[in-house]
């Protein structure tokens, strides 16, 4: 019997991709959503990742997402919101509302939907991707407080959807440099954290796992910090 499927929002690259190839190696059918599709998965195709185009900026965008799953009577073990935009403050509110598109409002609306999605009496897990900055705040006042309200999203959900299905967050520090980052940047980063090191994506992954696989987690956030709240 195939396994139902995992959809993970904005994971075409870094770590929602590295996400969706690992839970690809575990047995599951994963779906996931990016804004385009990437000119070289036409020649190289995602094995076993199902790709969805969908815009997350409005919320006839999350409709048509939400709409498109609804006709395939899609079945879930679990909704990972991984889509994420970083944008600098500006005054005229317009990134501000941007990342409250992409960071609340899709969370929000995918996740109301989403009861119908998964199997009665069966595993049901719905995981929010933050960050460190969420629960103290940081000069990017906008992008840290979208995050703070998906993680209050997460509570409010674990409340309301339990015991069917569990909710939680996790809340990443640095977990990979790009690679345009410069020596300085990087030194300046790592020494933030007491561990001091790049851990690579493969971390967040042992947290959904851990998550997927504990049936006495809900309302939770697992920090992924190295130590950063030391410092």
């Amino acid at each position: 019997m195939t396994k139902p499927s995992i959809l993970i929002t904005g994971g075409a690259q870094r770590i929602g991709l590295h996400c969706a190839r690992r839970l690809v190696d575990d047995g599951y059918p994963v779906i996931i959503t990016c804004r385009t599709q990437r000119a070289e998965w036409t020649e190289h195709p995602l094995d076993g990742i199902e790709v969805i185009e969908a815009d997350f900026s409005t919320c006839a965008g999350v409709q048509a997402l939400i709409d498109q799953l609804n006709d395939r009577e899609i079945r879930l073990r679990a909704l990972i919101h991984n889509a994420s935009v970083w944008m600098g403050d500006d005054d005229s509110g317009e990134a501000f509302q941007q990342m409250f598109a992409v960071h609340m409002q899709t969370p929000y609306l995918l996740n109301q939907a989403a009861r119908r999605w998964f199997e009665p009496g069966q595993p049901a897990d719905i995981i929010h991707m933050t960050d460190y900055v969420a629960q103290r705040g940081a000069r990017h006042m906008a992008y840290a407080a979208t995050k703070a309200g998906l993680e209050s999203l997460t509570l409010s959900f674990a409340s309301q959807l339990a015991p069917a299905i569990k909710v939680n967050s996790i809340a990443p520090s640095l977990i990979m440099f790009n690679d345009e980052d410069d020596p300085e940047y990087r030194a300046k980063a790592l020494a933030k954290s007491a561990l001091g090191i790049e851990p690579g994506p493969d971390v967040v992954y042992q947290a959904v796992r851990y998550l997927l696989d504990n049936p006495y987690v809900t309302g939770t956030c697992m920090e992924l910090n190295g130590g950063r709240n030391l410092r």
